[in-house]
């Protein structure tokens, strides 16, 4: 899996991890600085140790470019911690349509409603489900009936 950044940080990453082995700490060490693995460090030494700092920089990322700007992203993470509602939609609830719809209305820009669960990863969010509960509940009811009533009426083993 990629790595999270963005093609010149991974090679900034990529510079300064063999500038710190060149200057003699310990791979494990450089390693657990930069919070990568230690076969990467070797990988990154020896394309440096090959065809020098040109090895080291960034290359295109594969797949088709995203739809958003990177500025775009941000506005719609934004968007996103607003709320629904600030947005127009009747209830605070996010959903993959609602987020299409977000960035169709703001952006001009059509995505498929499989694909927004992929673009909210990218921008760190996690589906959710929202705990289902009545608007009544009665919490301090419910903690009475567990603590009287269910010991009351549940089974008990024949003894």
């Amino acid at each position: 899996m990629r790595p999270h950044g963005s093609p010149e940080e991974l090679q900034r990453r990529r510079e300064r991890a063999v500038k710190l082995l060149r200057q003699g700490l310990a791979p494990v060490e450089v390693a657990h600085l930069m919070g990568v693995d230690r076969r990467s460090l070797r990988r990154w030494r020896a394309a440096f140790e090959q065809g020098g700092v040109k090895s080291l920089r960034a290359r295109p990322t594969p797949g088709r470019p995203s739809k958003l700007t990177a500025e775009q992203k941000q506005e719609l993470e934004q968007g996103l911690l607003e709320g629904a509602q600030a947005a127009g939609f009747p209830t605070d609830l996010w959903t993959c349509c609602r987020v299409g719809e977000l960035i169709r209305l703001r952006f001009g820009v059509r995505y498929h409603v499989t694909h927004m669960a992929r673009l909210l990863r990218s921008l760190g969010w996690s589906p959710q489900k929202p705990a289902r509960r009545t608007i009544e509940r009665n919490e301090a009811a419910i903690h009475n009936w567990i603590k009287h009533d269910w010991p009351r009426i549940k089974k008990k083993p024949r003894g």
